[in-house]
């Protein structure tokens, strides 16, 4: 099977996987490597499965490889039962690069899983040894890239995680949740931004990359804001008296929203910095289509956002399939992908200003 067709068939097995309900059994039993990190990638990656696939072979498994880390870090971060080793177990993840010996990482018990979704997590934990099987494929520099990667999420997990421990389960500013945001989606950026370009990013385009990532880490943010609160965890002060799902209903349900709508400004407000960085490569087919995808992913769920404050959001797709379906052109035209970005951008902008002139 040529590449092209492999990554098309990922890019439908993507549409299609049940991410509530994985197929544990199936996934536990594949010993093949390489199959394993493909199988696992779209459980793991969700969205950014499919900007993942449709790279260049070698920039997809290195891509692949990258994201599975960086889940296994986020695991420990919202899984690991102990408090003052989760930091420990952080460290020590990142630590396995540095001896070059990948030492099997600290297991976390099966009985914290809260839902299948949980439990293909810990299985990714269990079966990293396949990951670094296809690690270890990978060119030397990549390598080192991913090695890199892993010790600055590892480093700014740590930071989040002392934060929210000594401000009772908060982050108390805008400057702690961009600074968040920029340990957990704005490194991985980076990290694709140099891949992609094969050199050193500038210190705009650096920029530009934690801008980006903090526009789709707040995606993340904003759609697990309930479910994140009744763990005792809030990415705003004002959360902090309902940690827990401590207090009146109605008051919880309305600062949440107040909230959500707070992050949903912040995060649209940034998408000038998509466009920025993706004007460098349009012209590489698999990278603009993966951007497409991207954004059109990241327009999804804040179109849905929107509508959840009460308000009639823009056009856009309904769902996944539309993404994809809406990106396809994007392989033969730039003018499209251009066309796509700037549309996106200008609803993000004229969406984000009224929810700050006019809140709910």
């Amino acid at each position: 099977m040529g590449h092209g067709s492999f990554r098309l068939l990922l890019l439908a097995r993507g549409l299609f996987t049940n991410r509530d309900h994985p197929d544990l059994w199936s996934l536990a039993a594949e010993d093949d490597p390489e199959r394993f990190v493909w199988r696992v990638l779209p459980h793991a990656a969700r969205t950014f499965a499919a900007s993942i696939v449709i790279l260049p072979h070698e920039k997809a498994r290195a891509s692949a490889v990258a994201y599975l880390y960086s889940r296994i870090l986020d695991t420990y971060e919202d899984l690991y039962p102990d408090a003052e080793q989760r930091g420990k177990r952080l460290d020590d993840f990142a630590r396995r690069f540095e001896s070059g010996r990948l030492t099997r990482p600290a297991s976390i018990p099966d009985t914290l899983a809260r839902d299948d979704r949980d439990r293909l997590h810990l299985l990714l934990v269990d079966r990293c040894d396949l990951v670094d099987v296809v690690y270890r494929s990978l060119a030397v520099d990549v390598q080192q890239s991913i090695a890199d990667l892993v010790r600055s999420m590892a480093d700014g997990m740590v930071w989040s995680t002392d934060r929210f421990a000594c401000q009772g389960g908060v982050l108390n500013n805008g400057e702690q949740v961009t600074h968040y945001c920029r340990n957990v989606i704005g490194n991985p950026v980076l990290f694709a931004l140099g891949l992609i370009s094969g050199k050193v990013p500038t210190p705009a385009a650096e920029r530009d990359a934690f801008a980006v990532g903090e526009m789709i880490q707040l995606a993340n943010i904003t759609r697990d804001v309930e479910k994140d609160l009744a763990r005792g965890i809030g990415y705003h002060p004002a959360l902090k008296p309902y940690l827990g799902n401590v207090g009146d209903a109605t008051k919880i349900r309305e600062t949440i929203q107040r909230v959500r709508d707070e992050l949903v400004a912040r995060a649209m407000s940034l998408v000038p910095a998509y466009r920025r960085l993706l004007a460098g490569f349009e012209q590489a087919v698999a990278v603009r289509t993966a951007a497409v995808l991207m954004l059109g992913f990241t327009e999804l769920h804040y179109r849905g956002c929107v509508a959840r404050s009460g308000r009639e959001p823009w056009p856009g797709p309904s769902g996944s399939f539309q993404v994809v379906l809406r990106a396809i052109p994007s392989l033969l035209s730039v003018r499209w992908a251009r066309h796509t970005i700037e549309r996106i951008e200008t609803e993000f902008l004229r969406a984000a200003a009224l929810l700050e002139n006019h809140p709910a």
